[in-house]
């Protein structure tokens, strides 16, 4: 975890405790009770050579531990759908790299034990980002509600397009030719995360004192990371915050602006600029078909 943040108190901690993670079932009829030495990984389709691995396969390493903040496509503008966590697992590059995917493959079709399916682009497994396939999380073996005995993490892909969890299959494969879970529901085929900030202090309707007045909270935009973040005040100029630090572009990152608040009732927002130089879109959506969208509004009282 990078030194100095959790500087101001109501923020989001930077680090999110594994009892705190986000969780969205897909397993409907209860968590899958997978028993290690039953479990294996078949990994085939458009590919050279077919690939089998067992679990202590994923032990033999090489072992990566990477900090990951994982988004929910659900999650409202403002939400709390989203956390921060060590992960530990092997490179799925790597492993996709054995099998030597045909030149014509641009997907990954994920099943889970449950059956499950994920549709994930090829590309952004390939493309240099810390994909995993994870067997821990906090320094902790991956706990059943989450996956064990091993899940897909894929920074910047919405989980529904990506996190595979209890996985015990992955074909490699084509879009135009390949449906899962929540295509065939309307979601969108591919599901980069959008850039998002949120302000977790003051809260909405709080009264707060005239005088100086910590703005804080959290962005992301993962495998993209954070610029900056600005914030304003009943619709004036956007002033920037301070960053605090993070560890890659696949996390999120806390923020901080000081304000200095005159009495009255007035309204806040918030907008996060990525790495890229690209601004977050003030323009309103929903999360369905492919994530929310808008500025964290809020309204407070200054006395």
């Amino acid at each position: 975890m990078p030194a100095g943040v959790d500087a101001v108190p109501g923020t989001t901690p930077w680090a999110t405790s594994t009892a705190d993670l986000y969780r969205v079932d897909t397993a409907f009829l209860g968590v899958p009770d997978v028993r290690v030495q039953d479990w294996s990984l078949r990994v085939h389709g458009m590919v050279g050579r077919e690939l089998e691995l067992r679990y202590e396969d994923l032990l033999a390493g090489p072992l990566l531990e990477r900090w990951i903040t994982l988004t929910c496509v659900s999650n409202q503008v403002g939400g709390e759908l989203a956390g921060n966590v060590r992960w530990l697992g092997v490179a799925l590059a790597d492993v996709l790299r054995r099998v030597v995917p045909d030149a014509g493959a641009d997907a990954l079709l994920a099943r889970s034990t449950d059956g499950f399916t994920t549709l994930t682009p090829l590309a952004d497994v390939l493309d240099g980002r810390d994909a995993l396939l994870a067997v821990g999380m906090n320094g902790e073996p991956l706990p059943r509600e989450h996956g064990f005995p091993v899940r897909m993490v894929v920074p910047g892909i919405y989980g529904f397009a990506s996190a595979c969890k209890w996985v015990t299959e992955i074909e490699v494969t084509r879009f135009d030719s390949a449906r899962a879970y929540w295509t065939d529901r309307g979601w969108a085929r591919r599901a980069p995360v959008k850039t998002a900030s949120r302000i977790d202090t003051p809260r909405s309707f709080a009264r707060v004192p005239a005088g100086v007045v910590p703005v804080a909270g959290v962005a992301w935009a993962q495998h993209r990371g954070i610029r900056a973040v600005e914030v304003r005040v009943d619709g004036g100029g956007w002033q920037r915050a301070e960053l605090l630090p993070a560890v890659s572009v696949d996390t999120w990152c806390q923020w901080v602006w000081r304000w200095d608040a005159a009495p009255g009732q007035h309204t806040l927002q918030v907008r996060a600029v990525d790495g890229t130089g690209a601004v977050q879109t003030g323009e309103v959506a929903e999360p369905f078909p492919d994530g929310a969208s808008g500025y964290d509004t809020l309204v407070l009282t200054v006395v």
